[in-house]
C-alpha cells in the first residue's frame, strides 16, 4: 500500500457569487487539470443573512453536474424541468445539466441565521455533454452512515466505500464523495484507487495529512519552510490535493477532524468554459451562448 503524498494545499478564498452571496472558493475558474474531472468547489458558510439571502437567481448550466450538499439551513430550488423543493440539512442535490438547464438556488438560514453547505462541479465527458438533464434529490436519511470500530464515521454520498454504495447513481465520472469524521488524536488510513484524482476539504477541527509512514503536517498557506521547522497542521477551510497512491492517511488533531474526501477518474479532455457553461471547444461555447440569446438553449422537453 502506498500513501498518497500531499501535492498542494490551498486555503479557500473569499468570493462573491450569484446575486451577491459571500462564500469561499477552494478551487475553480483556473487550471483545474489536477482536479479533473472536478472543476470547482465552493464552501458557502455564513451566519449573516444579508450576505447570502440574495442567493443564485435563475441561471443556465450546460456540460456539467452540480452537487449541492447542505449542512445547516436550507436551499430552495427550482429548474426548467419543473423540479422544485428544498434541500435541508444533510440533504444532497445532484443535478446533471447535460444539454442545458436553467435553475435557481435560494439559501435560507436555520433558526440562528446560519447557512452552510458545499457545491461541487463535476465535468461531463464529451460524449455526454448534450445528454438530457437529470435531477437527483437525496434526503439525509437515505445517505448511508458507516461507523468504523475506531469511531471514524463516513457519510457516503456517492460511489462505493467500505463495502457500501451511496444513493446517487448513474454518474458519468464514477466519483466517490464522502464526508469523513475522525475522532481526536486518531491516525486513519482511507483507501482510494490509484487511477483517481483525489482531494480533501477540511471544514471542522484540524489534522495532519501524511506523506509517508509518519505524519507530516502541511501548511495552510504556501510558505517557505525547512524540515527543522515544520509548519502548522491543515486547518478549517483548507483543501488538500493529493498525488498518486492507493490510500490517504490523516492524523486527527485534539478536536478531531471532519473533511470531504472526493475522488474521480480524470477525463483528460480539453475544457472550454465560461461561467456555468463547460464544453470542449471555444466554438461549442460560443454556440451555447448564442442559443441562450436566441432562446433555443433548452433541448429537453
Amino acid at each position: 500500500m502506498s500513501i498518497r503524498p500531499v501535492k498542494r494545499l490551498i486555503k479557500s478564498k473569499p468570493t462573491l457569487e450569484g446575486a451577491g452571496v459571500h462564500l469561499r472558493r477552494a478551487f475553480g475558474f483556473g487550471n483545474t487539470s489536477d482536479f479533473d474531472p472536478f472543476l470547482l468547489l465552493d464552501d458557502f458558510r455564513n451566519d449573516v443573512p444579508e450576505d447570502y439571502l440574495a442567493g443564485f437567481p435563475w441561471h443556465p448550466h450546460r456540460g456539467i453536474e452540480t452537487i449541492t450538499y447542505v449542512l445547516a439551513g436550507t436551499v430552495d430550488h427550482g429548474d426548467s424541468m419543473g423540479n422544485h423543493g428544498s434541500i435541508a440539512s444533510g440533504d444532497v442535490q445532484w443535478m446533471t445539466a447535460g444539454s442545458g438547464i436553467i435553475h435557481q438556488e435560494m439559501p435560507k438560514g436555520d433558526h440562528a441565521g446560519r447557512m452552510h453547505g458545499f457545491q461541487l462541479w463535476a465535468n461531463l465527458p464529451a460524449s455526454l455533454k448534450m445528454t438530457p438533464p437529470r435531477y437527483q434529490g437525496i434526503l439525509a436519511a437515505d445517505i448511508p452512515v458507516i461507523t468504523d470500530e475506531d469511531g471514524t464515521q463516513v457519510r457516503l454520498v456517492c460511489g462505493k466505500f467500505w463495502g457500501k454504495t451511496g444513493p446517487v447513481d448513474g454518474v458519468a465520472t464514477d466519483p466517490i464523495y464522502i464526508d469523513v469524521s475522525v475522532p481526536p488524536g486518531l491516525r486513519k488510513t482511507l483507501p482510494i484507487e490509484t487511477t483517481r484524482h483525489a482531494f480533501a476539504y477540511v471544514f471542522a477541527g484540524s489534522g495532519k495529512f501524511c506523506n509517508a509512514s509518519e505524519p507530516l503536517a502541511v501548511p495552510t498557506e504556501p510558505v517557505g519552510w525547512a524540515d527543522t521547522n515544520p509548519p502548522a497542521a491543515a486547518e478549517n477551510r483548507s483543501l488538500v490535493l493529493f498525488d498518486r497512491g492507493d490510500e490517504v492517511m490523516v492524523q486527527a488533531g485534539d478536536e478531531g477532524i471532519r473533511f470531504l474526501l472526493v475522488s474521480g477518474k480524470p477525463l483528460e479532455e480539453p475544457v472550454a468554459w465560461y461561467g456555468p457553461i463547460v464544453m470542449n471547444t471555444q466554438e461549442q461555447l460560443r454556440q451555447a451562448f448564442q442559443e441562450i440569446d436566441k432562446g433555443t438553449f433548452l433541448k429537453a422537453k
